[in-house]
């Protein structure tokens, strides 16, 4: 392959990458990844846990699974958990993420929570921060009333429409 055409190939290569991260940033997206017949390219806002083996590539880590026994019944307990966290996520005061971000309860480390369950809040009141890219988002209550449940804890990772707190 000559030098001029490696270049070319090169820059269409970083255009589309600046493309893909322009994507990224414009619909707020976690990653996005292409795959054509002779390349594969993976964007992530976060960054992946690595390993390097021998040789100095890195390799993407992964967690082992424990294995069940075969016998093991299926946990009883885990449907009516995931009915509750529904019922939570469609209830009418439910205050859910505008964004992919971390979850605070307070202001700063140590200080006490914006809101715990079964304190009153005003339309407007703070009851928790967002960092986005290292913006700092206040979520406001969008009704008065008592908080019935916080669904995050203080530093936890959130997804887009997750359900935050519910206010009745």
């Amino acid at each position: 392959m000559s030098a001029d055409k490696s270049k070319t190939s090169l820059s269409k290569e970083a255009k589309l990458t600046s493309e893909l991260a322009a994507i990224l940033d414009e619909r707020d997206l976690t990653d996005i990844e292409l795959e054509t017949e002779t390349m594969s390219l993976r964007i992530s806002r976060t960054p992946a846990a690595q390993h390097v083996i021998a040789g100095g590539a890195p390799a993407m880590a992964t967690a082992p699974m424990a294995a069940a026994p075969a016998t093991a019944p299926a946990a009883p307990e885990a449907a009516p958990a995931a009915d509750a966290a529904t019922d939570m996520a469609s209830h009418a005061g439910a205050v859910k993420s505008p964004m992919v971000g971390t979850y605070y309860e307070s202001a700063e480390p140590g200080a006490a929570p914006f809101v715990k369950e079964g304190d009153s809040v005003s339309k407007g009141q703070t009851i928790c921060i967002i960092e986005a890219m290292k913006v700092m988002n206040t979520i406001t209550a969008p009704q008065a009333g008592t908080v019935k449940h916080v669904a995050c804890e203080n530093g936890q990772p959130i997804e887009f429409d997750q359900l935050l707190i519910v206010i009745e």
